[in-house]
């Protein structure tokens, strides 16, 4: 069974641009998008925890500039 949807030309574009090949449908787009959504494995409950702190110290401004980073990796690795 075929239906009829509506969708702005902004995301007709989108679609347009998503396609694999000129001849995909839009059917088969969106589809794609559906199941490349769809995690077959979320997120542990330790990895949410992580996720939780580092966003923590962002916020709390425990952050290293990658700079700061390469000078203390060349520090430590030639001393």
């Amino acid at each position: 069974m075929k239906t009829t949807i509506q969708v702005s030309k902004e995301v007709k574009e989108l679609l347009e641009e998503l396609k694999l090949h000129p001849r995909e449908s839009y059917d088969s787009v969106i589809r794609r998008l559906i199941e490349t959504r769809i995690d077959d494995e979320p997120l542990s409950e330790e990895t949410l925890r992580r996720i939780e702190e580092a966003l923590d110290d962002l916020r709390a401004g425990r952050v290293y500039t990658t700079k700061e980073v390469r000078e203390e990796l060349e520090v430590g690795g030639s001393g």
